[in-house]
């Protein structure tokens, strides 16, 4: 099986995350996308906005229910901090030896990714495919192991909708099934002040 990983914060996860993970799941050559929840980002270290991982971990769980060919990784919370991308594929690959690893990221990532630690080793060892983000084009990509996709865009970010919660504003269509919910019921995001 070919499994991309599509890491991020999911702070909260929102409907952005999910039809991004569903169309390239779909629409490549991916048997399925593990959507790896990353407990601290070494490029944004400090967030005090990032709410507990088991609270992201629920809501991840909520938005994905039982939908075929998307799945969950939570390895990343029980590494060292910060986690490193190429020791999270390393464990995969390792752990799931009959599986090939691709990561998935994000054009406003594919821009830093000479700063992410070991990103050759990535390349080489594992695969990129790049989607794109608003503000971010593509380009032309000529290096063997890295794959553009054309999945649509949503300018939609987890930021937006922690502040846009945090005034009381309905988020109902922008997070999927069960996750707004849950974000009210348990007064996450400034929602219970």
């Amino acid at each position: 099986m070919i499994i991309g990983v599509l890491g991020g914060s999911f702070n909260p996860v929102h409907i952005g995350h999910m039809m991004l993970a569903s169309y390239i799941q779909q629409f490549t050559d991916l048997d399925e996308v593990w959507l790896s929840l990353s407990p601290l980002n070494p490029l944004k270290a400090g967030s005090d906005e990032l709410i507990p991982d088991l609270i992201r971990l629920k809501m991840l769980e909520l938005a994905i229910g039982n939908t075929s060919g998307l799945n969950i990784c939570d390895y990343e919370l029980s590494m060292p901090r910060p986690s490193y991308t190429i020791n999270t594929l390393h464990y995969l690959a390792k752990r799931y030896p009959r599986h090939n690893f691709k990561l998935i990221i994000g054009s406003d990532n594919w821009k830093i990714f000479d700063q992410w630690k070991d990103h050759e080793a990535i390349i080489s060892e594992f695969g990129v495919i790049v989607y794109p983000r608003p503000g971010y084009p593509v380009g032309t990509i000529y290096d063997d192991g890295v794959d553009v996709v054309n999945a649509p865009m949503a300018d939609i970010s987890s930021t937006f909708i922690r502040k846009a919660l945090a005034r009381g504003w309905s988020m109902n269509y922008f997070l999927p099934q069960g996750v707004y919910d849950y974000i009210i019921k348990n007064n996450l995001y400034g929602t219970g002040s």
